[in-house]
């Protein structure tokens, strides 16, 4: 008989890989549709805002992965705890436990 055994943490690269694919996905034909003369239909502030949010989000998955690679990934970059699986879960990019993201926007 032979369990399979789930690594959250490999089951978490493996979102963080699919998202950093989908949004930089999204920001390539975002950016095709920026330099059609209709911008695909977007409205231009909708269009610059979709850009950025874009951008940030390849940005944050793309550090999630380099700190999975380096060692350092689940670690607040604060106080140097474990930050929880479940807020892993919920938010695959974070940098900071929850009481650090507090004191960062509080």
């Amino acid at each position: 008989m032979t369990s399979t055994v789930h690594d959250p943490i490999e089951e978490l690269r493996t979102t963080l890989e699919e998202q950093f694919r989908r949004h930089t996905d999204q920001l390539v034909h975002l950016t095709l549709c920026s330099q059609q003369p209709d911008r695909g239909d977007f409205d231009d502030d909708i269009l610059e805002a979709l850009v950025v949010s874009s951008r940030q989000v390849v940005a944050d998955t793309a550090q999630a992965l380099r700190r999975m690679a380096d060692g350092s990934y689940g670690i607040c970059e604060r106080c140097a705890t474990d930050i929880p699986l479940q807020r892993l879960e919920i938010l695959p990019h974070a940098r900071f436990c929850v009481p650090c993201q507090r004191k960062r926007t509080g």
